[in-house]
């Protein structure tokens, strides 16, 4: 089948970039943002490729229904929406665009660090509020930390190369890397991670594996109190687990972009009491899911996408 013959559902809302990009490769393609699940799986049969974003997923149930399915385009970075083991027994590609959002990625990080480390969001409370406290906002500079990496990809190296110009030294550990150490990051085992990083980044997706890895006993295992920086998958962390680490000294200050449950009206009661501790403290630094979500990575996310999809 020739690529212009291929038919696409489109079921999440996207950039309007995307359009212009599909037409111009020649596929053909239905935009039904609105779609329901259970509209999704009556309408799907037809069809040859899927385009979802954050809202669709992708499982058993859908994929049985989808008898022409050849690819799914995932307009983002993150595959948990995705049945993988599902897609793969049925032989279905999986695009996605991991590439179209590091910078933004890494740039969000840094932000978020600064602002914390240099107390950039409760001095600016204070001041609005006629308090002009010089020492009790003492800063601490970010070149003489040693900043710990989880994960090596996409977004983990371009997080390195933004960290190498502020002079301070970067470990980085993934477990499906080897010999992966550049100029921006030493290649490091997670135990000396452990016990050498001032702040701990995560840049990982979320797997059985990395659900809730960082928890009471991870924690538990630092050397030193550190910075903890989720700007990954939310369900990556405990929040319970943070809130005693900051209790106890273990953990120093966190910056979290993602939270184990981002409905905030529907929290069960443990997360609800985890999430109004971290919300008044002043050594935390929260931001609604949107290191990835500057207006650049949104056209260049549909740019990645579409490049893949045409090869």
């Amino acid at each position: 089948m020739s690529q212009n013959q291929l038919s696409i559902l489109i079921a999440d809302e996207m950039h309007p970039s995307l359009f212009a990009m599909l037409d111009q490769a020649g596929f053909r393609y239905d935009y039904q943002p609105k779609i329901t699940r259970a509209e999704l799986l009556t309408t799907l049969a037809p069809y040859e490729g899927l385009i979802i974003r954050s809202k669709t997923t992708v499982d058993e149930d859908v994929l049985a229904q989808a008898p022409n399915l050849q690819f799914i385009g995932r307009a983002g970075a993150g595959l948990d929406l995705i049945d993988l083991a599902a897609v793969e027994r049925r032989g279905i590609r999986v695009f996605h665009a991991g590439e179209g959002n590091r910078d933004a990625v890494a740039e969000h990080m840094v932000g978020m660090l600064l602002g914390l480390l240099a107390n950039i969001l409760k001095a600016d409370r204070e001041v609005r509020q006629g308090i002009w406290d010089r020492e009790g906002n003492r800063g601490y500079e970010l070149g003489s930390l040693t900043v710990g990496l989880i994960g090596y990809g996409n977004n983990g190296r371009a997080t390195a190369r933004r960290l190498s110009g502020f002079g301070c030294r970067v470990l980085a550990y993934d477990k499906f890397l080897t010999n992966y150490g550049d100029a921006f990051a030493e290649e490091a085992t997670l135990a000396q991670i452990c016990v050498e990083a001032d702040v701990l980044s995560l840049h990982i997706p979320l797997t059985d594996d990395t659900r809730m890895l960082i928890n009471d006993t991870f924690i538990d295992q630092f050397g030193k109190s550190f910075y903890l920086i989720n700007i990954a998958r939310g369900e990556i962390v405990s929040l319970s687990a943070v809130v005693r680490g900051l209790e106890n000294g273990k953990i120093r200050g966190a910056c979290l972009d993602v939270l184990e449950n981002e409905k905030l009206a529907k929290l069960t009661p443990e997360q609800q009491r985890s999430f109004d501790y971290l919300r008044q403290s002043d050594r935390v630094v929260l931001t609604p899911h949107i290191a990835g979500w500057t207006h650049e990575s949104y056209v260049r996310i549909n740019e990645v996408l579409v490049r893949q999809m045409r090869k």
